[in-house]
């Protein structure tokens, strides 16, 4: 969650965050401490059933939440996806992605959470970002010891 908190204080809008684990694997979590970060009042859950949600954030902007883990076509909320990517001050969270691929853009962030065999709270964390991104990567990286 900290690591969520930590990256949506520093999101402006516009970005677009695939996250990558197994069922149970801190996705959601890690979107909680975003909206978190972004000023959100909103109380974050999982959106597996209802495909997506909406939460308001600080400044404006927006987080759009989609889980696609029930989806084998995206059909009609690919459209929607299209529409949140393109809008500045909406921040698109992404989960179970493969089935929209195509639809998301290349210069998004990817986060990948990984159980590790010790504590079932800890995650081995990999971030892939594009070069617009490098700067709060790395103030990340250096405030909080996280290594991309």
């Amino acid at each position: 969650m900290n690591l969520g908190k930590q990256l949506g204080a520093k999101l402006p809008g516009g970005q677009v965050i695939e996250l990558v684990a197994d069922l149970g694997g801190g996705k959601t979590t890690f979107t909680q401490g975003l909206a978190q970060g972004l000023g959100s009042l909103d109380q974050v859950s999982s959106p597996t059933f209802t495909i997506n949600k909406i939460y308001s954030a600080s400044g404006g902007r927006q987080i759009h939440h989609f889980d696609f883990y029930r989806l084998s076509e995206p059909g009609i909320i690919a459209d929607q996806l299209q529409e949140s990517l393109a809008d500045p001050k909406v921040i698109t969270v992404v989960e179970w992605s493969d089935v929209v691929k195509d639809v998301l853009p290349p210069n998004r962030l990817t986060i990948k959470f990984e159980l590790t065999s010790g504590d079932p709270d800890e995650r081995l964390i990999t971030i892939n970002y594009p070069e617009s991104l490098q700067p709060i990567i790395k103030s990340l990286e250096s405030e909080s010891g996280v290594r991309p």
